[in-house]
């Protein structure tokens, strides 16, 4: 049985399992710059020290998945940063770093591999584009090692069936990472704010629907805020039967409004104690995977696993 089958058998038969926490946000915490338009997916060539003691800092924490900090780095957004020549190094450190964490500490933990759609510009590729890159750039990750991939902050349907036609070609398993808001009448929509989410009109039903067609192992509601995370597992758990994973986000960008600055406001994050309280009534409701997204650091992973535990 591979290390993959060992954990999805486990989550069937009841376990928790840890994931990490936030890479990008947690790098840039301790010092890496940014990328103008590519958030923190730059680590891995100009602070390649401090990813890698980042994934082994949340392995050390009890985290049995842990995530490539290869988020950013689909070729639109490395091209909007000026990046585009080093979209393979981008990637290929991105999951070596994640992989020689695990090799330095534990054989065990499963590297994911992190793939976006994202856009930091609000310049959307067409879905031509969209395929060519996150084929290549999910290819990459599979000739690199990783267990399994996972689509994060799917916020738009077509972009999402997109990325997942273009990943399917791996034959690796996916996951599929749903960012959800709710609105001023409490529905549930794909969006990372409210006003998005209202504009977009994509419900997260209507996405569950469409991947309860699709062979994914498992859904998760992720960089979502935290207040509204349980109410969003209530909502995929009437329509999806599969594996749920949850990993939100505390805090924003400084500017929230200003893209031109993406610095996360670190001294509004959730303390750890507060995160726990929200994070029992999730475990209390039965989801098979758990750990944080943007904001959410070492600390708090830590105090995820003496929950789970």
């Amino acid at each position: 049985m591979s290390r993959y089958q060992d954990l999805i058998f486990r989550a069937r038969n009841g376990e928790t399992i840890l994931l990490d926490g936030a890479t990008g946000t947690e790098c840039e915490r301790r010092g890496v710059p940014q990328l103008k338009h590519a958030w923190n997916g730059g680590a891995a060539l100009s602070h390649p020290e401090i990813l890698l003691d980042v994934h082994k800092d949340y392995i050390r924490s009890g985290s049995e998945i842990i995530i490539t900090n290869t988020f950013a780095n689909a070729k639109h957004a490395l091209e909007d940063a000026g990046q585009l020549e080093n979209f393979e190094k981008y990637n290929i450190e991105g999951v070596r770093l994640a992989i020689e964490a695990r090799k330095q500490l534990s054989k065990n933990v499963l590297v994911a591999g992190g793939v976006s759609y994202w856009t930091w510009t609000g310049r959307k590729p067409s879905s031509k584009e969209l395929s060519s890159s996150i084929e290549t750039q999910a290819n990459i990750m599979k000739n690199m090692g990783v267990d399994f991939l996972v689509l994060e902050m799917m916020v738009d349907m077509e972009q999402m069936i997109t990325t997942l036609d273009a990943v399917k070609k791996t034959k690796l398993p996916i996951w599929v990472g749903l960012t959800c808001s709710i609105d001023y009448k409490g529905g549930i929509y794909l969006g990372e704010s409210v006003e998005a989410a209202i504009e977009n009109g994509e419900s997260l039903e209507k996405a569950v629907m469409y991947l309860n067609e699709i062979n994914v192992d498992a859904i998760c509601i992720m960089h979502t805020r935290i207040k509204d995370t349980l109410n969003c597992l209530k909502e995929l758990k009437k329509v999806w039967d599969g594996l749920i994973g949850v990993y939100p986000n505390s805090s924003s960008y400084n500017n929230s409004k200003n893209l031109e600055s993406t610095e996360w406001a670190f001294k509004q994050v959730m303390q750890k104690e507060k995160f726990i309280d929200y994070a029992k009534t999730w475990t209390d409701f039965g989801v098979d995977f758990i750990g944080g997204c943007c904001g959410i650091n070492v600390d708090h992973i830590k105090e995820l696993k003496k929950l789970i535990k």
